[in-house]
């Protein structure tokens, strides 16, 4: 019984962990920057995330905690539905469009996300 509990336990800590990004699933070494207008906007923990749309494909962005982003700079209300901004970062390994976003240009300003 006891070990049963354990497992249980055990089972329960780790699926915080498997919902969470990890980084290594991203190419490092193709870094892409382009301009496009945000589709969406999710201003959540763990990471903000944006939609855009670019080169015909519809592209999730990772971005940093909300926290982070405003200990950086980026003013509340910044990121909006229709508003363009530049981004640069990685693509995902396995071709999925998605980007873990290393910085974003929102009015101008730069901010560092990592």
């Amino acid at each position: 019984m006891m070990i049963r509990c354990l497992a249980l336990a055990a089972a329960l800590c780790a699926v915080p962990v498997l919902a969470h990004h990890g980084w290594g699933s991203y190419d490092a070494e193709r870094v892409m920057r382009f301009d496009a207008p945000l589709a969406e906007v999710r201003i959540a923990n763990p990471h903000a995330q944006v939609v855009v749309e670019h080169e015909g494909k519809r592209w999730d962005v990772i971005l940093a905690p909300v926290s982070r982003m405003t200990a950086r700079g980026m003013a509340d209300g910044a990121l909006a539905e229709g508003k363009t901004v530049t981004i640069e970062g990685y693509p995902r390994n396995d071709g999925s469009p998605e980007l873990r976003a290393e910085r974003i240009v929102v009015d101008g300003k730069t901010i560092e996300l990592r």
